[in-house]
């Protein structure tokens, strides 16, 4: 079930509709001739996709669904500031998570909203789940970026790079190069190999860079993002339905997990059927964790923004 009918949520149900995951796919908004369009849109390319029901929904679909995937919040607005525009989307997905809950669901709930480890918290707060039933879509997208960023620079395949960005999905996330490698080769030993460049400490610093603001040069260019996050929806939606316990930097409660507490942030974490079910808690070095904790404490703030409560 998709929660939300903008650009991400209509790009994830064409992205999942064309994967065969699903047998049926529920769209819902508020606005309900917005779903009804792309709902048409949708079914009408039925003949070229494995076979799926799509259809428009309400919240009783709640109950019965495997993943409610949360897209739905406002835009910013010309005057409005962030805090306002923070609280005003923990609202919209509080009110929603609450929604959820009382339904009595079963599912995973994966949020998608930005900022979206703020409203993870949120989420978790206001339904009351246990905390490997929530998910942030967290920087999963962040990480394929920068896989995509060293596969163009070592001249590689990109399913041969292994990389994660984590902590916030914004201007705080990190690479971890500790846990970087190409082709089993940790990123540091691989480079004498690949030998692109003069200075791997200056290109690994433009490669962060250019994930780091991936997002602002989409929107700037064409005004919003929502393809390659689409694919990456698609990507945990496929270890959630088929129990695949894929590793993902998926954002989650951490409860003690690189010695920090009571906020959402990405981090390796298991997910299958049951959400987050581990948090691989890897060991990082100094200047790894000290990122970790400076993104939690940014998060914390912002969380201490709102005050939110269960």
């Amino acid at each position: 079930m998709v929660v939300g009918a903008g650009a991400v949520g209509a790009t994830y149900c064409y992205a999942l509709s064309q994967s065969g995951l699903a047998d049926e796919i529920v769209l819902i908004d508020r606005n309900e001739d917005l779903v009804r369009g792309q709902v048409l849109d949708l079914v009408h390319g039925q003949p070229f996709i494995p076979t799926v029901a799509i259809r428009g929904g309400s919240k009783a679909d709640y109950a019965d669904s495997q993943l409610i995937v949360i897209t739905a919040g406002s835009a910013q607005k010309p005057g409005e500031t962030r805090l306002q525009l923070l609280k005003k989307n923990a609202d919209i997905v509080g009110g929603i998570a609450e929604e959820i809950a009382s339904s009595g669901s079963q599912g995973v709930m994966l949020i998608v909203s930005n900022p979206v480890d703020v409203m993870t918290y949120v989420a978790l707060k206001k339904s009351g789940w246990e905390r490997e039933r929530i998910i942030g879509s967290g920087t999963v997208l962040d990480s394929a970026r920068f896989r995509y960023l060293l596969a163009e620079h070592c001249g590689v395949d990109v399913h041969n790079v292994h990389a994660y960005i984590l902590g916030e999905h914004g201007d705080s996330e990190f690479a971890a190069w500790s846990m970087t490698n190409v082709a089993g080769m940790m990123i540091d030993n691989y480079c004498p190999v690949c030998n692109k460049c003069s200075d791997w400490k200056i290109e690994r610093k433009a490669i962060e860079k250019q994930v780091r603001e991936s997002a602002y040069r989409i929107i700037s260019a064409k005004g919003s993002t929502y393809f390659a996050v689409g694919l990456a929806l698609v990507r945990i939606t496929a270890s959630v339905l088929r129990k695949q316990n894929s590793v993902m930097t998926v954002s989650v409660l951490l409860n003690g997990e690189f010695g920090l507490r009571d906020v959402c942030l990405s981090v390796p974490s298991v997910v299958n059927d049951r959400g987050a079910v581990k948090v691989i808690n890897s060991p990082l070095p100094p200047e790894e964790i000290e990122a970790l904790k400076r993104s939690a404490g940014i998060l914390k703030d912002a969380i201490n923004s709102i005050s939110v409560s269960q």
